[in-house]
């Protein structure tokens, strides 16, 4: 049987929705997209609309940009009729979502900077909500990803823009299918499968289509579980997960006064499901208020601060508890406190009055990560206080009979606590759905390794061993080298950031000292940050697995521990320095004001390693961390919590979370995983060794030698086809030595492959993405458009222009034939690595006409620098002339360009040509200029030392 073709695809699609109720109509192109606008908005509306009045609707609806243009889909628009009356129109009816018309097209074909045709698109009341891209089968999915995002920079946004209305994607092979929210700027991580209620995937498009793409269930997903997320302009939908989680709470209020908890593993993004659970709970007329209780200040800040950014003004997060008290009688709706002040506001006499009206109120109590605050008292004193509540837990590592706790009240479970579990994600449906990472875990000390390993450094593990050894000077000291010798491995040369968290105050104070002392010697340059408790000194003796919150607000005037205090205020005093901040410990405040700063530093990447002992280990969430090193023992859930700080989703790169561990952890490290999934689940969450990825790269070897014999052989490709094969079988390459550069052992001594020829193999997969990226000329046919060359896997920090200048300082000296090797090595170099590779005929041209006048070596880099400056402004004054530009305003951009990292604006770069395009011609020309200014960026500012101003 041959492969299934694209339009075989597509046509079975459109009958399979036109059976589902969806109307078929054909819009070939913009008019008449617009004329079936103008009808569906009359039969929505069940009105006439006159031309006049159309034309008002569109200039309303031609306004802004994609997530401006989100909140006009969910506003009812007023216009003024030819009649003089006010009326309104509403684009989607969000109370009754199965209320609105729904119909499918294909092949609308639309005209931007290129002519582009779309394959499916779902219309509801005439605006196109859904676009579905497909692929035949046996072609990647993220190329219909690809598609899409080219789609978006080339006609979404042409003519009056109703493509910038999508409001999902749904991408397909036939065998795999995916969907997400319309937000240009996102990975390919973030795509979703949906699945059914028990988490089983559902991949084929016919079995997706029949469930997903009923017309009533798409149209909840977009008016009730896509999110607009104020803080970063964007639009989020919820995975099939949260959105089981969500229906379940809502049901469960609807339906009985019964509580519930939530087991979503952590990383999951339990914040955005119980906001939105929260968010549609707060609609329900049964419902007083719906109170979202946290168990820290650093939570309740931050928690306040992640649903205010999906709402804007949503939450007001309580300062107090007299605050409390007094949005607690309010009409705020929905309150985010803590555990601490919500238990004063139901205690305290001076309360009491107030709160007695609240009793038999219907109130809804959520509780984040509710293991770690609701065995105590204050639980039983809500239930008790409370007459009409309802009680609902999220929690990533529930407590079960084997990890109870035990108190004054018993040992009891989380089910004790919140009845049923109303649904269930646990870490390997995460896992295999791709939405969190494994971890890989090294145990470093003397275990049995292989006799030459790199992680057989002499140090004791083992459980049995004594404060007094485990603590010794020398197996510090060991530690502290062992980390500063692999931690650019771990982080691939710091792009990411570790953690390290260790068993005491006492022994953090010694490896922080430690770290000090080797930085003040010249032995490393790393970033050390350090925050801790100073009114208790914590010990490792949990049996339970709980890792403690450390009070944030300390109380100024309760008995501290003098020299921890006075150690971290030392500390503080580095981190001031510097960071330029003016913390200290001299309040409460003050300290909770550096524990903010420090979690945005860290989640910044201007920390290279944050060393702790029980703060950050639990609710914090990073995605640039992706190491951990353990000297501390952890069991259970605190096990869990902690390797999770390491497991959140970013980019091809971070293709695990990486475990260090100094401690005899591999039994727990087993035990927590089977209690939280099962045995089987081992090999699924914790990596594979080192070995079992030198296999796979050999074999990967083999197949790229079976394409391409030799690096010249790359060549001579005759057809695409040939090149895709290539670029797929080096790109998995990549993607192992990706995974093989963070273990301690690596080498390319035991690989199928040298290192130079690796990288000569690189430099042919660049030519091939440069030539497919900036040769327009095949932007509309070429098959290698849409592959994503994944070049995140090529960055490497220490290949810079520093080093280059280095290396330019070698071609002074030894023989003529050593100094052609140098200078081949450099151009090399240069051609191999993507972040220099704008640069080639800048420095190739440094090397001939500059190098060779220049006689004292230490005078090269100001040389360089000299030499750049003066082609930058050669090369400013060309593009102003060519273009025809302002050479002042295109100064501006530039600068606004370094500032925001933000492309720059159509309108903004129209505003500096001095000849102003006819409208036909404007878009082509802007778009030609927005290309140039950003080539000139590469080539002489990014990835340059710091020099003189632009112009």
């Amino acid at each position: 049987m041959t492969t299934q073709p694209e339009q075989v695809l597509e046509d079975n699609l459109v009958i399979q929705l036109k059976g589902l109720g969806y109307a078929y109509v054909v819009l070939k192109d913009e008019q008449a997209l617009l004329a079936n606008l103008k009808s569906q908005l009359e039969k929505h509306n069940e009105v006439t609309i006159t031309d006049t009045e159309f034309e008002k609707t569109l200039n309303h609806l031609n306004k802004g940009n994609l997530f401006e243009r989100a909140k006009t889909l969910r506003d009812k628009v007023q216009y003024t009729k030819d009649n003089g009356d006010s009326a309104y129109i509403e684009f989607i009816n969000q109370e009754h979502w199965c209320q609105n018309q729904f119909q499918v097209t294909q092949q609308v074909t639309m005209q931007g900077a290129y002519k582009n045709r779309y394959d499916v698109t779902i219309l509801v009341n005439g605006l196109p909500l859904v676009q579905i891209e497909l692929k035949r089968r046996g072609l990647e999915l993220k190329e219909a990803f690809n598609q899409t995002n080219r789609y978006h920079r080339h006609s979404y946004g042409a003519s009056h823009g109703l493509f910038l209305y999508i409001q999902l994607f749904v991408i397909s092979n036939g065998v795999n299918t995916k969907y997400y929210a319309n937000n240009p700027h996102q990975s390919f991580k973030q795509t979703f499968y949906w699945s059914d209620r028990e988490n089983k995937v559902i991949t084929q498009l016919e079995q997706f289509t029949k469930i997903f793409l009923e017309p009533c269930h798409v149209s909840k997903m977009i008016t009730r579980y896509t999110v607009l997320n104020e803080a970063q302009k964007m639009l989020m939908i919820l995975r099939p997960y949260q959105y089981y989680a969500s229906e379940a709470i809502i049901e469960r209020v609807k339906t009985t006064a019964k509580n519930g908890y939530i087991w979503h593993t952590t990383g999951s993004g339990k914040t955005l499901t119980s906001f939105k659970a929260s968010q549609l709970l707060v609609k329900q007329p049964q419902v007083y208020k719906v109170v979202f209780v946290v168990d820290r200040k650093d939570l309740d800040y931050q928690t306040t601060k992640e649903f205010n950014s999906f709402s804007k003004g949503s939450i007001d997060g309580t300062d107090n508890t007299q605050a409390l008290v007094k949005q607690l009688g309010d009409d705020t709706k929905l309150i985010v406190t803590t555990i601490q002040k919500l238990n004063t506001a139901i205690s305290k006499p001076g309360y009491l009055s107030r709160m007695e009206k609240l009793k038999d109120k219907r109130i809804v109590f959520i509780f984040d990560e509710c293991h770690r605050s609701q065995f105590g008292e204050t639980h039983n004193r809500i239930k008790a206080f409370f007459n009409n509540h309802q009680l609902f837990g999220f929690t990533g590592t529930p407590i079960f009979a084997d990890n109870a706790i035990k108190n004054e009240l018993g040992k009891r479970t989380t089910k004790e606590l919140f009845d049923d579990c109303l649904h269930k994600y646990v870490i390997t449906d995460a896992i295999k759905d791709e939405n969190v990472l494994k971890f890989s875990v090294e145990y470093v000390g003397r275990y049995k390794q292989k006799e030459d390993s790199n992680n057989n450094i002499d140090i004791k593990v083992e459980d049995i061993d004594t404060k007094e050894l485990l603590e010794s000077p020398d197996r510090l000291n060991k530690i502290t080298d062992y980390i500063l010798q692999n931690h650019d491995k771990k982080t691939h040369g710091r792009t990411f950031t570790g953690m390290f968290c260790v068993s005491s105050v006492d022994t953090l104070i010694k490896y922080y000292e430690l770290f000090k002392a080797k930085k003040l010697a010249g032995e490393h340059r790393l970033r050390i940050a350090t925050i801790f408790s100073y009114g208790a000194n914590e010990d490792d003796k949990d049996a339970n697995g709980f890792i403690p919150d450390p009070e944030l607000e300390i109380d100024d005037n309760a008995p501290i521990n003098k020299h921890t205090r006075e150690k971290l205020d030392e500390f503080i005093t580095d981190y001031n320095a510097m960071y330029g901040t003016k913390f200290s410990t001299k309040d409460s405040q003050s300290f909770y004001n550096y524990y903010n700063d420090i979690a945005k530093k860290v989640k910044n990447k201007e920390v290279d390693i944050l060393l702790v002992v029980d703060m950050f280990l639990t609710g914090f969430d990073s995605k640039p961390l992706n190491t951990l090193y353990v000297d501390k023992n952890l069991k259970y859930h605190g096990l869990i919590q902690a390797y999770s700080r390491t497991n959140r989703i970013l980019n091809e790169q971070k293709s695990q979370g990486n475990i260090v561990v100094f401690r005899n952890l591999k039994a727990a490290t087993d035990e927590a995983i089977t209690l939280f999934s099962n045995k089987d689940a081992i090999d699924v969450i914790i990596m594979q060794p080192i070995e079992d990825y030198v296999a796979q790269f050999n074999k990967g070897v083999e197949e790229l030698y079976a394409i391409t014999p030799t690096v010249d052989s790359v060549n001579y490709l005759e057809h695409e086809e040939d090149e895709l094969s290539f670029v797929k079988a080096f790109r998995e390459l990549l993607r192992i030595k990706n995974i093989l550069t963070t273990f301690a052992d690596f080498s390319f001594d035991s690989l199928g492959m040298t290192e130079q020829t690796f990288n000569d193999y690189r430099s042919k997969y660049l030519d091939l993405y440069d030539k497919v990226k900036t040769d327009n000329s095949v932007e509309k046919v070429s098959i290698l458009n849409d592959v994503d060359f994944e070049l995140e896997l090529i960055h490497r920090d220490e290949i810079n222009v520093l080093y280059i200048l280095k290396l330019l300082a070698k071609l002074k000296y030894g023989t003529t034939e050593e100094q052609a090797q140098q200078r081949k090595a450099i151009l090399d170099l240069l051609t191999g690595e993507i972040q220099l590779r704008s640069k080639k005929e800048l420095i190739e041209k440094f090397i001939i006409e500059n190098l060779p006048l220049i006689e004292d070596v230490d005078e090269i880099p100001a040389a360089f620098d000299a030499f750049v400056n003066d082609e930058k402004r050669k090369a400013l004054v060309d593009l102003c002339k060519q273009e025809g530009l302002v050479p002042e305003k295109l100064n501006d951009i530039i600068g606004n360009y370094l500032f925001t990292e933000r492309k720059p604006l159509r309108d903004d770069v129209f505003d500096i040509l001095i000849e102003k395009p006819k409208l036909l011609e404007r878009k082509p020309v802007v778009e030609r200029v927005i290309d140039k200014v950003l080539k000139f960026i590469d080539t002489y500012i990014n990835g340059m030392p710091e020099s003189e101003t632009i112009v």
